[in-house]
């Protein structure tokens, strides 16, 4: 038997399979808010250092009082 072609014999065939269009993956569906209240979610923010100092210097808990503040400035737009 002889040895196959060294390129395909149908040049134009190859060719369209090399630039087959790509499928684009499916978009995640969005994020729906969590049904439970008070429940937090980790994320992570880009703060001033002195703005997180202040948080910081009365020890442990900053992060709470950093929800509470921001918990008091949305009630206050509300």
């Amino acid at each position: 038997m002889a040895t196959p072609p060294r390129r395909p014999t149908n040049p134009m065939a190859a060719a369209e399979a090399a630039f087959k269009p790509v499928k684009k993956p499916i978009a995640a569906p969005p994020r729906e808010p969590s049904a439970a209240p008070n429940v937090r979610e980790l994320v992570s923010i880009r703060i001033d250092r002195a703005v997180l100092d202040h948080f910081q210097e009365d020890g442990p808990g900053w992060q709470d009082r950093i929800n509470d503040a921001l918990r008091q400035l949305v009630a206050a737009k509300s």
